[in-house]
């Protein structure tokens, strides 16, 4: 495996890292309003999130980074495709963050309600942005033979790219109720469990249809097929396991399920990194789009050093933050 290859890699376990922690904020986002029914259980709802959603976005930050560092020609083709979706993400996400600090900031319920929306709705928009813009990687975007995006914004919606994101959105909602399933208590929980179960069933449909269009459209291999197996799998698990109310093996198991989609894309799109719909001989490859040696060198040293001290800090911060919160 040369360093290419290995920043490859690097990458898409950033981007997996960043789909399952941040998943399950987002769903709790999403959730947050349809579980809790009164003010005070909402709040406990986003309290369990509080201590980590901001650091959890550290790895999106980190994953576009490390695109950018040492893919430079997929992230400047990707991205200038990608601008206005791009800045609806951002968008998102900012309305996302204000509601955690403006909400709480005057005790009126049409202010509550209205940054409750807002966490809603931002909580929907990233991974449903995110999903399509990478399902339209592996679908394939209008680019010339200079790595230049030729097509409109309407080119984004692909069919493909629709599914992923509506796979991502979903996998999120599971991700987000068996969070909340081992960090409430009461008659929260119940309800996580009973959402749990319906919206497992449902991401096992989804989930399967995405393993199966995917392998479809892009096969390069063993990896992805045995990835995209592993996902419904590991949903229906999930599922079984909040029945039976066990609910540290519910939110494994629906974590491992949108560890492996999100790992299983990455594994179907090698060597590729974007395809092209125009021409097949336009697409980016792992070797024609990365940097030169020594700025791969450089961040290989960089990570070895730096991605073990986060992954302490963020393992540190979840024990301390492990115990479950009640009204």
């Amino acid at each position: 495996m040369g360093l290419p290859e290995l920043w490859f890699v690097i990458i898409a376990i950033l981007w997996t890292g960043f789909f399952v922690l941040e998943g399950f904020d987002f769903g709790v986002g999403m959730l947050h309003r349809v579980l809790g029914r009164t003010g005070q259980e909402r709040r406990v709802a986003i309290n369990t999130i509080g201590p980590f959603w901001d650091g959890n976005e550290v790895w999106l930050v980190v994953g576009g980074a490390a695109i950018f560092a040492a893919f430079p020609d997929w992230y400047a083709s990707w991205f200038s495709a990608s601008y206005l979706a791009i800045l609806l993400l951002l968008v998102a996400l900012i309305i996302r963050g204000v509601s955690f600090e403006f909400r709480g900031k005057v005790d009126g319920h049409g202010w509550r309600r209205l940054w409750s929306g807002t966490l809603m709705t931002g909580s929907l928009l990233a991974p449903l942005v995110l999903g399509i813009a990478f399902g339209d990687l592996v679908a394939g975007l209008p680019i010339d033979a200079d790595g230049e995006f030729t097509g409109t914004f309407w080119d984004l919606f692909t069919p493909f790219g629709l599914w992923t994101g509506l796979t991502l959105v979903v996998l999120c909602l599971m991700n987000g109720a068996t969070f909340l399933g081992i960090r409430t208590t009461g008659v929260l929980r119940e309800r996580a469990h009973q959402v749990a179960q319906w919206i497992g069933w449902a991401g096992f449909v989804v989930a399967t249809a995405f393993a199966v269009w995917l392998l479809i459209v892009a096969d390069h291999g063993w990896a992805p097929v045995v990835l995209l197996a592993v996902a419904p799998v590991a949903l229906v698990g999930s599922v079984w396991a909040v029945y039976q109310g066990r609910d540290g093996f519910a939110f494994f198991a629906s974590s491992a399920a949108t560890a492996c989609s999100v790992a299983g894309l990455f594994a179907a799109l090698y060597p590729e990194v974007m395809v092209s719909s125009t021409d097949a001989a336009n697409s980016l490859t792992v070797g024609n789009a990365a940097s030169a040696d020594y700025a791969l060198k450089v961040m290989t040293v960089v990570a070895l050093v730096f991605m073990p001290l986060v992954l302490i800090y963020q393992a540190w911060s979840y024990f301390v933050f492990r115990h479950r919160l009640s009204a």
